[in-house]
């Protein structure tokens, strides 16, 4: 099935065009006019850019945003909230996991993601052990994604221990736990769940030094093959710690020293960087994960930003504990971030006169791609992954090219999206995904059988 859109102007690989055609069919690029006169039947709208990857996820904490908002009675970090975490998926199941992992997804694309890499470790059920089909809650991530429309790249978590050196994982990280003959199984199943998902991409996730061996992590990295693989690292100064008292080395440092570090490799937070690891890491081809909104709630830290684009480093943004989802928050919170650190404006600009937002957006776009293995533009041949914004927006008006972008990060938000196509259908109207009341009806449902 073909059908032709028609945009005012559109944000294409080479830069800003008027007047675009974009022809698709079976969800792909089939053609792009540029300069080009809308016929009768083409779907108008004004500004076209395209859908954005969101290159690190835990779809399940969607439904305890706000229940870690209580101070304890010692140092909050990311380590009490982690106590939360554990308590908060004690009774969750397959049907349980959908429901959440589906208002996600909604949020996502409603903001401008259009591809989402799930960093999945919820294995198993509640007591630990394996489901009948081992891949269950793989199964219902892929269910969630095929109900929404967002494309999936697949990360399953690799966790087998609870600190540096090999520790026996705790209670709380029971539902996590697999040795690498029952994780090669596991992911080879999952790998059947994703069949009937268009573009669907598995790649493999060791999920931290701590959880993960030396020769685990060299025979995850022979697993996954050409398939993209992403480890949580040096997201805590306590991880630094612990991993300099086993190591006599950095998190980051370890890594590229002891794993073949390359353009398949994304490196999620890596917040806790000497200036030689940033520039050693820029110079691997990985990509940084970075999760500024997440990051700041967890008071992990700041990424070392200009260091990094300095050495000309790949990067892109993920939503990760998904307390707070959406595309513009994390590209604009990244920047302010350096701005509150070094007391300076426009930092991550690459020259004078050059505009913040749109280099926000192009290397957030070309990261995401990157780790998530799938291409994202606006080109034939493509999937049809497009969001359109709002040209009556008030802090869109008067705007033409990069300015938009512009407008959109710094000051529109969310509320400038207007539609969103993914594998050219259109899954998201006048910033409203078409499926949002029935998922948080069932949402509403399911989290308040979980919290009761």
């Amino acid at each position: 099935m073909s059908q032709a859109l028609f945009f005012a102007t559109a944000l294409l690989p080479d830069g800003w065009h008027s007047d675009v055609r974009i022809i698709t069919t079976a969800g792909h690029i089939a053609r792009i006019e540029t300069g080009a006169r809308p016929l009768p039947d083409d779907e108008r709208h004004a500004i076209a850019l395209p859908g954005l990857g969101n290159l690190h996820s835990h779809a399940f904490q969607r439904g305890m945003a706000g229940l870690a908002e209580r101070r304890g009675s010692g140092d909050d970090s990311f380590w009490t909230w982690r106590e939360v975490m554990y308590r908060f998926l004690e009774r969750m199941g397959p049907d349980d996991l959908v429901a959440i992992a589906a208002l996600a997804y909604v949020e996502m694309l409603e903001t401008g993601f259009t591809r989402v890499g799930e960093f999945h470790y919820l294995h198993h059920d509640p007591a630990g052990h394996a489901y009948a089909d081992a891949a269950a809650m793989s199964a219902a991530i892929a269910q969630a994604a095929s109900e929404t429309g967002i494309a999936l790249t697949l990360l399953p978590v690799f966790y087998a221990h609870g600190g540096f050196g090999g520790q026996a994982p705790t209670a709380g990280q029971r539902r996590f736990v697999n040795d690498l003959d029952r994780f090669a199984r596991l992911r080879q199943a999952a790998g059947e769940a994703l069949r009937a998902l268009p573009g669907a991409v598995l790649g493999l996730a060791p999920h931290s030094l701590r959880a993960a061996t030396p020769d685990e992590i060299l025979a995850l990295d022979a697993l996954a093959g050409v398939a993209p693989i992403h480890i949580h690292i040096a997201e805590q100064t306590r991880e630094v710690d612990d991993c300099v008292a086993w190591s006599a080395m950095r998190p980051v440092e370890w890594l590229l020293d002891h794993a073949p570090v390359d353009a398949r490799w994304c490196l999620v937070h890596a917040t806790h960087m000497t200036p030689a690891e940033t520039h050693a890491l820029a110079r691997t081809g990985a990509t940084a994960g970075l999760c500024p909104i997440t990051e700041a709630n967890l008071g992990d830290g700041l990424f070392p930003a200009l260091d990094y684009a300095a050495a000309g480093g790949a990067w892109g943004v993920g939503s990760d504990s998904n307390v707070l989802i959406d595309a513009s928050e994390e590209l604009r919170l990244y920047e302010y971030g350096q701005r509150l650190t070094h007391r300076g404006r426009n930092l991550l600009a690459p020259a004078p006169g050059a505009s913040t937002g749109a280099a926000l957006f192009g290397a957030s776009l070309g990261g995401g791609a990157a780790a998530l293995g799938a291409a994202a533009a606006i080109a034939v041949g493509r999937s049809a992954d497009l969001v359109s914004l709002d040209a009556e927006h008030p802090c869109l008006i008067g705007r033409s090219g990069d300015a938009l972008i512009d407008g959109w990060i710094f000051a529109g938000g969310r509320g400038a999206i207007d539609c969103v196509w993914r594998h050219g259908t259109k899954v998201v109207s006048q910033g409203r995904h078409r499926a949002r009341e029935t998922i948080v009806r069932r949402y509403r449902a399911v989290l308040t059988g979980l919290l009761e």
